[in-house]
């Protein structure tokens, strides 16, 4: 005979059933003690070419800075924040110490680095938290940048100084819904107005956005039908910011959507600088190189992580180092690791002497962040479960890859680029479509 429960047995079974369910998950030093997590950052460990000595002792002492802070304030958070897709504010005051934001602009309170310090330093980003080095990159060598290269001598005292201690941070606008790899021809329109202009449009993919207290935006003069350039405040009216949700890849930079209705920007703060598509390239030149790094810093970290993982992590009553295969795959990322690492500087000292391209720069950036993928591929098999985990940094480190693969430039725009360069025949468009434009 079946006894039917009571409501007090049914209600003790959900409770059990609820506490069951509710539990927090394991730390996972305690779930998976064989090896140490990312939170407690492995020491480098990939300069096996000994590229430390082509630094000079400036850009050392900027990389053990960088490098200390990361691994030290960041990279016990990271997963967390990139799990939430939150931007991490308390470690804001931390990068502001490092004295980085402005890289290579002279005054203003800026460092005035080399643009190889500067490299190097968003290499050390990226090598701990590939979201954080974005952060930097958008804010000092697209939004500082454009001010100090493109900006009136007020407009650089009123804005740099407090955007070199990162007191107020920037974005930069240019990628629009319709047009991305062809971002000359935006159609965000600024109308000439007594006093000003006014903004109308769309931009799209804008880190840091949600939140910049200074937004950088070009638009298309309706009298001229050239681009130009803007400094918008935040707050101003007809101005939005919102956040694109669902990302896979540097999830803690806040990517938004810009919505601009009727936005009035006085006069004293359209740049003087920007009067065509092509005055962004001065800004580009400097950004494509720190993008280039970004993909080398990523593969340091995930080789230093894998490097430890695999003395750490036994299987078959032997360190997982102590297989051919798994040395093959890590000899295979380190040799990839040296070979960025040569042409990312050698990119810094042809733009120092002058004698860089924009084909040497798209060459590259599609090339490392090509060989930074497979880099971060082998590291994804070397640790196993492991390996889709964002607490070992190497799952992390593969979807943020992936975005900085196809922003400031994607591998085949940059291609074309170097392309053209080399054979005097432009390509981007499909040969038919530009027969027809000449007709």
């Amino acid at each position: 005979m079946t006894v039917p429960a009571t409501k007090y047995q049914e209600n003790k079974s959900e409770e059990a059933k609820s506490a069951y369910f509710d539990l927090p998950a394991l730390d996972v030093s305690v779930a998976f003690p064989q090896a140490t997590p990312a939170s407690i950052f492995p020491p480098s460990v990939s300069d096996y070419y000994k590229f430390d000595d082509l630094l000079t002792l400036e850009e050392q002492a900027v990389r053990n800075k960088v490098r200390e802070c990361m691994e030290k304030e960041v990279a016990p958070i990271m997963a967390k924040y990139w799990e939430k897709a939150e931007f991490p504010f308390e470690v804001v005051p931390k990068l502001s110490a490092l004295s980085i934001a402005g890289s290579t602009i002279k005054g203003y309170g800026c460092p005035g680095l080399s643009i190889t310090a500067s490299a190097i330093a968003t290499a050390e980003l990226a090598r701990v938290d590939a979201s954080c080095s974005t952060f930097i990159l958008v804010h000092s060598c697209l939004a500082m940048l454009t001010i100090g290269l493109c900006g009136s001598e007020e407009q650089k005292q009123k804005y740099l100084p407090s955007l070199a201690k990162l007191q107020t941070i920037g974005c930069w606008g240019l990628t629009e819904p319709d047009y991305g790899s062809d971002a000359s021809s935006l159609r965000t329109t600024a109308r000439k107005v007594e006093g000003g202009w006014i903004l109308e449009g769309q931009k799209r993919w804008i880190g840091n956005s949600t939140f910049a207290d200074i937004l950088v935006i070009f638009a298309r003069n309706t009298a001229t039908n050239q681009i130009n350039g803007f400094i918008l405040k935040k707050n101003v009216p007809g101005l939005q910011a919102t956040k694109i949700e669902n990302k896979i890849g540097l999830r803690m930079v806040q990517n938004g959507d810009i919505l601009l209705k009727k936005v009035f920007v006085p006069d004293e703060d359209r740049l003087p600088g920007v009067n065509s598509f092509q005055d962004t390239s001065k800004v580009l030149a400097v950004s494509r190189v720190m993008v280039a790094w970004q993909p080398i810093g990523i593969s340091m970290g995930v080789y230093d992580m894998c490097h430890r993982y695999l003395k750490e992590r036994k299987q078959f009553g032997a360190p997982l180092a102590a297989f051919q295969l798994n040395q093959q795959k890590l000899v295979l990322m380190l040799g990839n690791i040296q070979a960025m690492l040569l042409v990312g500087w050698r990119l810094c000292k042809l733009y120092d002497s002058g004698k860089m391209t924009a084909g040497h720069a798209s060459m590259g950036k599609s090339w490392i962040s090509l060989k930074a993928r497979e880099t971060v591929s082998l590291g994804r098999e070397l640790l196993g479960g492991n390996g889709i985990l964002a607490d070992f940094l190497v799952a992390k480190a593969f979807c943020d890859l992936e975005p900085i693969y196809t922003y400031e430039g994607t591998y085949d725009i940059n291609t074309l680029v170097t392309g053209r360069e080399i054979t005097g025949i432009a390509s981007f468009k499909p040969a038919a479509l530009r027969n027809r434009s000449r007709l």
